[in-house]
């Protein structure tokens, strides 16, 4: 039987499980404190604002969320890659308003978690087919997540930071 992810604390998984909770905080942080009007201010031209970030964050999360679920369920699934500049539901999530985004992506973040928290180290090695990445897996998507996120998180410190002080 393969431990479970929970009880084997010293696990690399279990510290990309970690890190995805701990960036889920860094955003709520960064993007708490501003009025509707300042998170949606692109104060970067041409770059998305403060809520367009997290909502590419949240929409990333799910895309991301479904491949784990192609690749626990079907053996070496196909993945395909994912192209915001294409993605209508993309605008969708972000007419939802400001509230709702943080909310949210802050609940789903969680139940994902949860997710990955149950999974043995057995599904953390299920391979997907990537046309870009020719080693894919469970754990290779989690971590693409991780780095994927922190990316937008420094830009996220970098426009907070035009909008007044960072939160503690």
């Amino acid at each position: 039987m393969c431990p479970n992810v929970q009880t084997d604390l010293q696990s690399p998984y279990r510290t990309l499980i970690e890190k995805l909770r701990e960036q889920a905080s860094t955003i709520a942080r960064l993007s708490s404190g501003l009025d509707e009007a300042a998170l949606s201010c692109r104060v970067v031209e041409g770059k998305w604002s403060l809520i367009e970030l997290v909502c590419h964050l949240w929409r990333v999360q799910r895309v991301f969320e479904c491949r784990v679920i192609q690749m626990l369920e079907s053996d070496n699934p196909q993945v395909e890659p994912y192209d915001p500049d294409q993605d209508p539901e993309f605008e969708r999530l972000l007419a939802t308003g400001p509230a709702r985004l943080k909310e949210g992506f802050a609940e789903e973040r969680e139940k994902m978690l949860s997710k990955l928290e149950a999974l043995d180290a057995a599904a953390w090695v299920r391979p997907g087919r990537h046309r870009k990445y020719p080693h894919y897996n469970v754990h290779f998507q989690i971590e693409y997540m991780v780095h994927h996120e922190a990316h937008h998180i420094y830009q996220m410190f970098q426009r907070r930071a035009l909008l007044g002080p960072i939160p503690e």
